[in-house]
């Protein structure tokens, strides 16, 4: 699902659930030593999709140790992203370089060998966010477009979009600029594809979004991703 949102230098593994195999690497499981089974699965897990996809790379297994502020800390070269919610985890990871493009998901044969300056992915289950949640990540500047939005395309939960592209817009942000984004430094616009597809209890669609970053002194001020909602969840990534 995620590699359609992704150019094609960009490596995806994505699985439902936590496959058995999973293990951490010496240096990994300090990290989550006091953590609750949940997080500690879900540490595990993406940390073992991010090898799958390193190894598609053609990079062997390596430990993936976590950073001050919570980031991963990539192989040198290397960029990538990872996320997980109910269900679902995923990791993406592409060689760093000036090869990319932001948001681009081109088709054709997979080159591996172009790279990229950034990357952010993330998912959510498509159902509402928490009730009052909207009114702190979203900027005044964006409520009228997803009024539009949400009049137009009801069956899509434009709120839990906000949330999931932001997110994906900061895990891209981070390692370049080294610095927080908040919720409020971003403004995000989206457009879906003419196409949606809507039967009972299932829903799929797909679009694009811009997000125009606020703050002073900003070392990048646009970026582009793609969205889709599939299999209950929503998906979002921008590559930069």
């Amino acid at each position: 699902m995620l590699s359609s949102l992704l150019p094609p230098e960009v490596a995806v593994a994505e699985v439902f659930g936590d496959p058995e195999d999973a293990v951490l690497l010496p240096g990994e499981e300090a990290v989550i030593a006091r953590a609750v089974e949940k997080r500690q699965r879900e540490y595990t897990t993406t940390r073992h999709l991010a090898r799958t996809a390193l190894a598609q790379l053609g990079l062997p297994p390596v430990a993936i140790g976590t950073g001050g502020n919570r980031e991963p800390l990539w192989p040198a070269g290397i960029v990538g992203s990872m996320t997980h919610c109910r269900g679902y985890r995923a990791a993406a990871v592409a060689r760093f370089g000036g090869g990319g493009g932001a948001g681009r998901a081109d088709a054709g044969v997979e080159d591996r060998t172009a790279g990229v300056v950034g990357l952010g992915i993330d998912a959510e289950p498509h159902a509402p966010l928490p009730e009052g949640v909207l009114d702190t990540i979203a900027r005044p500047d964006e409520g009228p477009g997803l009024a539009a939005l949400a009049a137009e395309r009801p069956q899509v939960r434009w709120d839990r979009l906000v949330f999931c592209a932001k997110e994906s817009v900061y895990k891209a942000w981070f390692p370049v600029a080294q610095r927080w984004l908040g919720f409020g430094e971003a403004s995000v616009e989206f457009v879906p594809d003419e196409e949606i597809v809507a039967t009972p209890g299932i829903l799929a669609a797909s679009g694009t979004f811009s997000a125009r970053i606020l703050q002073s002194g900003a070392p990048i001020t646009q970026m582009t991703g793609r969205w889709a909602i599939e299999s209950g969840l929503v998906l979002t990534a921008v590559t930069l």
